[in-house]
């Protein structure tokens, strides 16, 4: 028995192809080949002395490469949409698309902005997008309104949202604008549900005007300007795989 084989996903995700998920998408539509043959099993374990095909072309072990994104508004995160919209990788330098295969771990709505992690690391993906573990993420709101104290409680609390209890968060009040009826708050969250942080605020009636995530996993926007990115630090990298 060879204890040094892995799950071909894993070693497609870790070669840069694409996130796991996307990989056994690939595999169960019969475009990878192992050793000429062509395998659909997701449970098809291979070793280093394979030879591995996708689309017809072998499998070359990219360098990993992690980005921290700040992600401008009016930008999608898919990296196959299909739309005629303004997509993300349209912010990386050619140099960088066409070296490694890039994705990106998570989404962030078309109308919001903030940071993003970019990877070609499938590997990272995974853990990241299936852990049982919640990141936290910390988003920057402008809503409608004077935010009180009473709706303060609710969010940090948890209330029942879509049939289920939201988790406890923390929520800071950063400013008031009087003359406008708008206040600027921050939310942080460990829960990952579809646009978790703008239904919690419209559920207590507070309208959102402009949302921003401001950090993911411990990894923030500091020194970015909007439409910049930067490549991780080694202590980052390490941050996001202990998550």
């Amino acid at each position: 028995m060879d204890d040094n084989r892995e799950r071909l996903q894993k070693v497609m995700a870790s070669s840069g192809i694409a996130s796991r998920r996307k990989c056994e998408e690939i595999i169960t539509a019969g475009r990878v080949k192992v050793n000429g043959k062509v395998v659909t099993e997701l449970g098809t374990k291979v070793n280093k002395k394979d030879i591995i095909e996708v689309d017809g072309k072998p499998l070359i072990k990219e360098s990993l490469v992690y980005y921290a994104l700040h992600k401008p508004q009016g930008y999608v995160t898919l990296t196959e949409d299909k739309s005629d919209g303004r997509n993300i990788m349209d912010l990386f330098a050619i140099e960088d698309k066409k070296q490694n295969r890039l994705f990106p771990i998570g989404g962030l709505d078309y109308d919001a902005s903030g940071i993003i992690i970019v990877t070609n690391d499938g590997t990272l993906s995974y853990r990241l997008t299936k852990s049982a573990k919640e990141i936290e993420k910390k988003y920057q709101l402008r809503v409608d309104g004077i935010i009180n104290q009473d709706q303060v409680n609710k969010l940090t609390r948890g209330f029942l949202l879509d049939g289920t209890m939201t988790k406890r968060c923390e929520v800071t009040i950063v400013s008031f604008d009087r003359v406008n009826k708008s206040s600027l708050i921050q939310i942080t969250i460990n829960e990952g549900r579809n646009k978790q942080v703008v239904k919690m605020c419209e559920a207590l009636g507070l309208t959102v005007k402009k949302l921003k995530r401001i950090s993911f996993g411990g990894i923030d926007v500091e020194g970015l300007r909007v439409g910049e990115y930067r490549s991780l630090k080694p202590h980052e990298i390490k941050i996001l795989y202990s998550l």
